[in-house]
C-alpha cells in the first residue's frame, strides 16, 4: 500500500503517537516510540455494491543509546528494534449477489536497527534535532530507514514537547 500524506489526513479515522525515554547520568539511555494509525474508506460499485477497507498500522520501537558532549549540543548513537503490525480488512458486498465476501491480511515483522541523532540547543528551552537511522538488513525486512528533524520545548525537568517531522 502506498499512499500519499493527504491520502492518510483524509482517510484517517484515529491516530496516536507517544515517545518516552530515560536517560542516567552515565550517559546510558532507553528510548521508546509507538504509532499506530487506522485508516478507512468505504467505496460505491456502479451497481450499488460497497467496498470497506480498513488499515491498521503500529509501529514500535525501542532502543538503547549512549549520550556524548559536542562543542555545539550533543549527539546520541543508538540500536535496537523497529516492530510493524500491519492489518488489512476488506469487506465486499456486491449487492448484486446475496451475502458478502471478508478477507483480512495480519503481517509483522521486527527489525534490528542503529542510528544517530544531534541536539542542537538554542537556549534553556529550545533545541533543535535531526535524527537518522537504518534497519532491516534482510533479517526482518530487506531495508529499512527513518528520517527526523524538529525542535523540542522543555516543560519542565521531566517533560518536553517534541515537534518533528518523522519519516519511516
Amino acid at each position: 500500500v502506498s499512499l500519499d500524506t493527504s491520502d492518510i489526513l483524509e482517510k484517517l479515522e484515529i491516530g496516536a503517537m507517544i515517545h518516552v525515554e530515560a536517560l542516567h547520568h552515565t550517559g546510558w539511555g532507553v528510548m521508546v516510540d509507538y504509532a499506530f494509525m487506522r485508516l478507512g474508506d468505504d467505496l460505491s460499485g456502479p451497481l450499488g455494491g460497497v467496498v470497506d477497507m480498513t488499515l491498521r498500522q503500529g509501529v514500535l520501537e525501542a532502543y538503547a543509546f549512549r549520550r556524548f558532549s559536542h562543542d555545539q549540543g550533543y549527539y546520541d548513537v543508538y540500536g535496537g528494534i523497529r516492530w510493524w503490525d500491519n492489518d488489512i480488512d476488506v469487506t465486499v458486498d456486491p449487492a448484486i449477489l446475496p451475502g458478502s465476501v471478508e478477507t483480512s491480511i495480519d503481517e509483522d515483522w521486527v527489525d534490528p536497527v542503529v542510528g544517530g541523532r544531534y541536539f542542537y540547543p538554542l537556549d534553556d528551552r529550545w533545541t533543535l534535532t535531526v535524527q537518522g537511522d537504518i534497519g532491516g538488513f534482510g533479517i526482518g525486512s530487506d531495508f529499512s530507514y527513518g528520517l527526523a528533524a524538529g525542535a523540542f520545548y522543555q516543560l519542565s525537568d521531566a517533560m518536553r514537547l517534541d515537534l518533528r517531522y518523522k519519516a519511516l
